[in-house]
């Protein structure tokens, strides 16, 4: 592959909210895992870690756990007297948030603890930083992971989209559910699927808006 081959893959992606029925094979999940495993990580911790969840049924019941969280939320803002940013939240994020429920595969990206030999013999005997930033350190990975796979999945002709919206809402819930550790996160989910949509690319900042050159 050279350089304009990779780049179209990368300009092409987009987040589809819209699948068809068709049904994404074991074999295609397990390719584009095996993808994500190759993604860089802090002292090759790799910490990362995939449910993929296939049944439509159990997906539906997630979208609804969502929902009631998304409710209970809404009610919460409204006994505060923010009426319009309860609406709103229930006729504007709620879709959003659950743009998931039609996908044939929901993927639950989890980032798990870090732990290098640089932490066990350095940084933890000397207190190095609070246990956040080795939380941070695990999402990281995770993220970068997460982007292997979506990667994988378009070039497989596959749609992706990640979403934060359930963890945001239902992270405990979805713990409950799912009998995900205690020492896991929850770092998003992505819907996978054939894409029955094909919306144009969105505009991105240029370039000279986001680098500084330090000569």
């Amino acid at each position: 592959m050279d350089y304009q081959q990779f780049k179209n893959i990368l300009l092409d992606r987009r987040s589809i909210r819209n699948f068809t029925e068709q049904a994404v094979s074991l074999e295609d999940i397990r390719d584009i895992i095996d993808c994500a495993r190759y993604a860089p990580s802090d002292t090759n911790s790799q910490t990362w870690k995939f449910i993929a969840i296939t049944n439509k049924a159990k997906i539906k019941e997630i979208e609804q756990i969502t929902w009631q969280q998304l409710h209970i939320c809404a009610e919460a803002a409204d006994k505060k007297g923010l009426n319009r940013e309860s609406r709103l939240l229930i006729k504007s994020f709620g879709p959003y948030a659950t743009a998931f429920s039609d996908a044939p595969v929901l993927i639950i990206c989890l980032a798990t603890p870090y732990t290098s030999k640089f932490r066990d013999k350095i940084f933890d005997p000397i207190h190095f930083v609070d246990e956040a930033v080795w939380e941070e350190e695990g999402i990281k990975s995770s993220c970068l992971a997460s982007q292997n796979l979506m990667l994988a999945a378009h070039a497989k002709g596959l749609a992706t989209c990640p979403m934060t919206g359930p963890v945001l809402l239902a992270k405990d819930q979805l713990r409950e559910y799912l009998n995900i550790p205690a020492e896991c996160q929850i770092n998003m989910v992505i819907s996978l699927g054939f894409p029955a949509e094909t919306p144009g690319r969105l505009a991105r900042k240029e370039v000279d808006e986001i680098l500084t050159i330090v000569d």
